[in-house]
């Protein structure tokens, strides 16, 4: 976990830059979910929702690279990610497992990045007891 805790800055910068990559859906969001689901959603309900879901995921990845550099926001930072991570995940195997085949890189990545926040978050804190003496 220490090796973790001190690569954190590259390991948020790395991730936030290709968690950034979707707000191609903020651009093209028929073409995002083609790739990323082989399907699309028609209508302008569609395109607010899939154009807003990619800023917020671009927005996560942003997060990460400004608390690359910002050290008093990274735990913040790191949580909200992870939620999201996990939110994503969570809701193919809810409700998209066909989608499983298309998602598998996202799914990989994305629990690639969850175990190395949840392994930064449980470093850093025991870090910290160890400062204080507990």
């Amino acid at each position: 976990m220490s090796w973790v805790v001190r690569n954190i800055k590259w390991i948020m910068l790395i991730s936030g830059v290709l968690t950034c990559t979707m707000l191609y859906a903020a651009i093209a969001p028929n073409a995002a979910l083609e790739f990323m689901f082989g399907e699309t959603l028609q209508g302008p309900l569609a395109e607010i929702v899939v154009r807003n879901w990619g800023m917020l995921i671009g927005a996560v990845g942003l997060m990460l690279i400004y608390g690359a550099f910002n050290a008093h926001v990274r735990k913040l930072v790191v949580v909200v990610a992870l939620s999201s991570k996990l939110a994503f995940i969570g809701l193919i195997f809810a409700f998209g497992a066909n989608y499983l085949s298309k998602t598998g890189a996202s799914i990989l990545f994305d629990a690639a990045v969850i175990v190395l926040f949840v392994m930064y978050l449980v470093g850093v804190e025991g870090e910290g007891r160890a400062a204080k003496g507990g």
